[in-house]
């Protein structure tokens, strides 16, 4: 790839008749890219839409979620996922409010607190049209696999030998298509899987397609087994409320989350049957859930009693939510 205006241009041309229409690509406001840019970290666009239209909706600058309370911004988030990134949001959104504007390189966003590599270069790049490669996990596999890079992808040493390798290739007079173009590529035809090579306008340069090794790339050590939990949840409802806990801020997942309380934890359990069950992941574990439903004459100290009607008004974890859709008719015990 001695030249590299010939791949960007083969990208661009790909992009301009083959990129999705998102919510995000029709506007250059920085404060709008950046929430995209964070709520799409690890998440699948399809979730994120909804989530990011009721956000700016509630939340439209900086200094609007830096006078919200927290318990509000989980309330709006509850069910995306990765909460810190909620807290790293707000914490940006406090530091963009007291300076009065917006950071316009990637080296002075990246001093913004939770504000990675990547995010800004992404905005720097798109909202202001510096020249920065961006790398997240779609562009690291297309460029692996570009190069049939045969080093671990999560080493540091690769993730910037594949950084550079894009850096090269970025097209400086339009850094934002660009950018938006190759993670783009990575989310639709790159796939982890089942790379669509012949869909894709690299496959003409790249190695790994050449080699036939594409769905082989990129290489990662492997991880360890999940840990498998077993956990039974109480779904305690009396005169339309529901008896919830608050997770303190001491516990490092979903700190200051309501959940339903452990069976084991409450008096009189005795009197409660199970009414079905479910899976759910988190990073290293998998859990079975069995939730098991009723009602007790007195809440334990460390529970305390929220209208049924009002839950949307509270962060609440996906596992709860999963739990409340056992809920069993009206009228029913």
């Amino acid at each position: 790839m001695r030249n590299p205006q010939r791949p960007a241009k083969l990208l661009l041309d790909w992009y301009a008749s083959a990129r999705r229409d998102l919510p995000w690509r029709r506007t250059r406001d920085p404060w709008r890219v950046l929430v995209s840019e964070v709520m799409l970290q690890q998440t699948r666009v399809s979730a994120v839409i909804p989530y990011y239209e009721r956000f700016l909706a509630r939340f439209p600058t900086p200094a609007s979620l830096a006078a919200a309370r927290e318990e509000e911004l989980l309330s709006l988030w509850s069910g995306l996922g990765y909460y810190s990134r909620a807290r790293n949001l707000k914490r940006a959104a406090e530091a963009l409010a007291a300076r009065g504007g917006f950071p316009q390189t990637a080296e002075e966003w990246r001093r913004l607190p939770g504000i990675g590599d990547y995010t800004a270069a992404a905005v720097a790049s798109i909202c202001f049209l510096e020249p920065c490669a961006v790398l997240d996990g779609n562009v690291a596999r297309v460029m692996a696999r570009l190069s049939a890079e045969q080093g671990d992808i999560a080493s540091p040493g690769v993730r910037a030998r594949l950084k550079e390798r894009a850096q090269a290739l970025l097209d400086p007079g339009h850094p934002d298509e660009f950018n938006q173009a190759l993670m783009e590529l990575g989310a639709t035809l790159c796939l982890p899987r089942q790379p669509k090579c012949l869909l894709c306008p690299w496959r003409g340069i790249c190695q790994a397609h050449r080699d036939g090794i594409a769905p082989e790339l990129p290489v990662k050590a492997r991880r360890r087994p999940p840990e498998r939990r077993h956990l039974r949840l109480a779904l305690i409802i009396d005169q339309g409320r529901l008896l919830l806990r608050q997770r303190s801020s001491e516990e490092r997942r979903l700190a200051g989350f309501w959940e339903l309380p452990a069976v084991e934890d409450l008096p009189s359990s005795r009197t409660l049957r199970p009414v079905g069950r479910f899976r759910h992941s988190i990073t290293h574990h998998n859990f079975e859930v069995e939730v098991w439903h009723g009602r007790l004459r007195r809440a334990p100290e460390s529970c305390q009693w929220h209208d049924l009607d009002r839950i949307d008004t509270l962060p609440v974890g996906a596992m709860t939510r999963k739990a409340l859709a056992l809920l069993p008719p009206k009228g029913t015990a």
